[in-house]
């Protein structure tokens, strides 16, 4: 199966919830794919994100993650699901703020610099915590991503327009012509 990284691919907003979305169906057992399970994937990704990333500008060149770091890196991706899928759901406590904290000192210890993704990462996932605007991190809809809804008026309901909303909108007029037919 070929895949590239796609301006789609980033419609979280964020390097760290597109880091996190990574997983593709994350609560699906049987169709989850995980994108830096293959490590081309993974060495790819910095530099889409140097080219896609809503923040790029913030962090500029971005160097792939370490050999080294990749363990702790995935630690990182999974403590930033955790942590703001459980804040976007009223359910966020100590212990999930605690873990993103210790992976993302983690890596931004052991991180050789500044430009790389895992402290690039660790910073964005930092900054997402302290935002004083915490309505503003949703997920999505159709594809269960974590997004930051930008929108004037916070109503985003899904990652990307294009993609995500094309679909659902489809899908609600499917239901609808086909519930039509049958009256």
């Amino acid at each position: 199966m070929t895949f590239s990284w796609t301006p789609h691919r980033f419609s979280g907003g964020a390097l760290a919830f597109d880091v996190a979305n990574s997983v593709i169906l994350r609560f699906d057992g049987a169709r989850s794919i995980d994108r830096f399970a293959v490590e081309e994937q993974l060495a790819a990704f910095p530099a889409a994100a140097e080219q896609f990333c809503a923040e790029r500008a913030l962090f500029g060149p971005i160097a792939p993650v370490e050999a080294s770091n990749t363990a702790d890196f995935l630690h990182l991706r999974e403590a930033i699901d955790r942590h703001f899928r459980a804040q976007v759901l009223g359910q966020a406590d100590r212990r999930t703020l605690a873990d993103l904290l210790e992976a993302a000192a983690l890596m931004l210890r052991s991180a050789s610099s500044e430009t790389a993704l895992e402290a690039a990462t660790a910073r964005s996932a930092l900054q997402l915590a302290a935002t004083p605007e915490p309505d503003r991190l949703k997920i999505c809809g159709n594809c269960g991503w974590l997004f930051l809804d930008r929108s004037k008026n916070r109503s985003r309901t899904w990652c990307d327009m294009a993609v995500c909303g094309n679909r659902m909108k489809a899908n609600r007029h499917y239901r609808r012509t086909r519930k039509e037919d049958t009256t």
